[in-house]
């Protein structure tokens, strides 16, 4: 088969790797890729969001199934266009893309649904929702209505907290247009876990779980960011709690979706809160997570071709999914600065070397390579330093062990992740 990923970031890199085992496939292409997805696949220049000329592109070289890594193509109508054309693509439609793309329509389905999430309310102006905080009282949780780069929700632990991200999300519009509507939520209490499923319109298959670190700083201080590191399988989340919320959250969700008219079909990504009461559903997200994504295909042992081009066909009732016996992490190098401004082009040496530790794999994010070969960054998370062990601890101490073999003075990470399961 010949497959196209869109996107060029850690996530599509995985799925790259991933995909480049399987014995289906005879070509495989990236857009627009990076450094380390041109290691396994023909790198493409084409943006993730040029719907035409992706189309165009898939057409012009006879692809069998075009795979979406980021929400944007698919909020902007990625799948639709696919479909138009005659193409097989993995992802959902635009209508169902809503799910990550508008805080409020994913609330309103939750609720239709009968699903469990925080109590909520949406507001388009500023004073109102500043008036709303300060009769609910803090800790409560902001968020930009649309997409954010994975980085339009606060966490507010004070009023002034909550009241500044109002100003800075639907005043300052530091989110862009994504700041128009706010949707404030309750502040959920418990562990925080990114669970997947494959998803064919009603039926659905559980695709494992992992647990995302999202703050910049060691002991989840400082600013969201888009993920600086996770790891699975979290001891938390047990068979029975998996099945919870499939019957809870997962099924009834996609029902309510194939009512509206817009049947899911893709990987359904349930960002939930374990809370005293059960799993209650904090987000949707429309695609595999990032940095979630790299860990789950670490321990992967399903050829992972045939499992998408299930849920594309319809027949995941006659598939299942194998998982190696081990942990996995992933330990995300950024760029000094990063979540807010940072430098590009700076030098990464040593990959060479990280690489060599057992059990590692290193994938790319934002990177490139100049005409002599140096390695470059060029975005904000750089690279995912990934591992795999008979044990967490032995994933991470391979996976730190990598990180220490590299010489990039321009970069930093986490020193904790997993600390919560660790220590």
């Amino acid at each position: 088969m010949r497959v196209l990923v869109v996107g060029g970031g850690g996530r599509e890199h995985a799925l790259c790797w991933a995909l480049a085992a399987s014995p289906l496939l005879t070509k495989l292409f990236c857009a627009p890729g990076n450094a380390g997805i041109a290691e396994v696949a023909e790198c493409i220049a084409i943006g993730a969001e040029d719907i035409s000329a992706l189309v165009a592109f898939a057409k012009d070289k006879s692809i069998d199934l075009v795979v979406v890594g980021p929400e944007a193509p698919l909020t902007l109508g990625l799948a639709d266009a696919c479909a138009a054309a005659g193409l097989k693509c993995f992802g959902p439609s635009a209508a169902a893309a809503r799910l990550e793309g508008s805080k409020t329509f994913t609330k309103e389905v939750a609720d239709a649904a009968g699903a469990p999430t925080a109590a909520w309310a949406r507001f388009t102006d500023a004073a109102a929702a500043r008036a709303h905080i300060r009769e609910k009282g803090a800790p409560i949780v902001v968020k930009a209505d649309g997409l954010a780069a994975g980085k339009g929700v606060v966490v507010a632990a004070t009023i002034a907290e909550a009241e500044a991200a109002i100003s800075d999300i639907m005043e300052d519009r530091v989110h862009g247009a994504a700041g128009a509507c706010v949707v404030i939520e309750e502040c959920l209490v418990g562990e925080e876990i990114s669970f997947f499923a494959l998803c064919s319109g009603t039926a659905a298959l559980p695709l494992g779980a992992a647990q995302d670190h999202k703050r910049v700083g060691d002991g989840d201080t400082g600013p969201n960011t888009g993920g600086m590191g996770a790891y699975s399988l979290p001891p938390i989340f047990t068979t029975a709690l998996q099945e919870d919320v499939m019957a809870r959250i997962i099924h009834p969700v996609l029902s309510e979706m194939a009512l509206r008219g817009a049947p899911f079909k893709g990987v359904l990504f349930a960002g939930l809160m374990i809370t005293a009461q059960g799993p209650k559903l904090i987000e949707f997200n429309v695609r595999f997570g990032d940095p979630e994504c790299q860990v789950l295909m670490l321990r992967l042992k399903s050829d992972l071709l045939p499992a998408l081009l299930a849920a594309c066909d319809g027949e995941l009732a006659r598939f299942d999914v194998r998982w190696e016996a081990l942990h996995a992490m992933v330990v995300v190098m950024a760029a000094r600065g990063y979540p807010g401004g940072y430098a590009k082009g700076s030098e990464i040496r040593g990959l060479e070397a990280a690489g060599q530790v057992p059990g590692v794999q290193v994938f790319h994010a934002g990177t490139a390579r100049r005409e002599d070969g140096t390695l470059i960054a060029t975005g904000g998370r750089v690279l995912g330093i990934s591992a795999t062990g008979k044990t967490l601890r032995e994933a991470c101490d391979a996976a730190y062990a990598a990180v220490d073999r590299l010489d990039w003075p321009g970069g930093f990470c986490r020193r904790d992740i997993g600390w919560r399961v660790l220590k």
